[in-house]
């Protein structure tokens, strides 16, 4: 099970409102794997995720702040969503910008429920046929993108390789798309 070994897995979220499965059980499946995740929240202190957006779930340690880390080194980029997290995360100059590095750069953005709105603010979504909660379809036209309503989609059509997924139930497949990009 440790077919991820040396890679390296940047995960970014505020430190409340972020998705608990979105979260926690991709971190899980790759440490699992051999990667080593980094979790980055917006502010040090922890991170209290929820369920369904409403429902309080599990707290978590981050291990830096989003403005502490030099995405460099990381080979994809994980943008949990959790409705609360991702509006409060698109609006964080520091978030938007390591998703403009990773896109800029050709690495990997793994974006679920409503985590692409990240990928939109950073403007990286034009030609880029994707999957998000519902709710983002509009924004993601706007944008510029496809929008669909599939489980997990992987894309490289704005430049960089682009994995969505809608919800938590998605979760396989989108580990899936993952660990494969990873594996590439």
């Amino acid at each position: 099970m440790t077919h991820l070994t040396s890679r390296q897995v940047l995960a970014i979220v505020t430190n409340y409102g972020v998705e608990q499965d979105e979260l926690l059980v991709p971190v899980r499946h790759l440490r699992d794997h051999g990667a080593v995740v980094t979790v980055a929240a917006a502010q040090p202190g922890d991170i209290r995720t929820l369920v369904g957006d409403e429902k309080p779930g599990d707290t978590v340690q981050p291990d830096t702040t989003i403005d502490a880390v030099d995405t460099a080194g990381f080979d994809l980029l994980l943008v949990p969503g959790g409705t609360i997290n991702a509006d409060a995360l698109r609006l964080r100059p520091e978030a938007v910008a390591a998703v403009a590095e990773f896109a800029s750069s050709g690495r990997p953005v793994a974006a679920i429920c409503h985590g692409p709105w990240a990928v939109v603010e950073a403007g990286h979504v034009s030609g880029a046929t994707l999957t998000s909660y519902p709710s983002l379809a509009t924004d993601v036209r706007n944008a510029g993108g496809t929008w669909v309503d599939e489980p997990v989609v992987r894309d490289d059509g704005a430049g960089f390789p682009l994995i969505t997924s809608r919800t938590p139930g998605d979760l396989p497949a989108f580990l899936r798309e993952i660990d494969a990009v990873l594996e590439g």
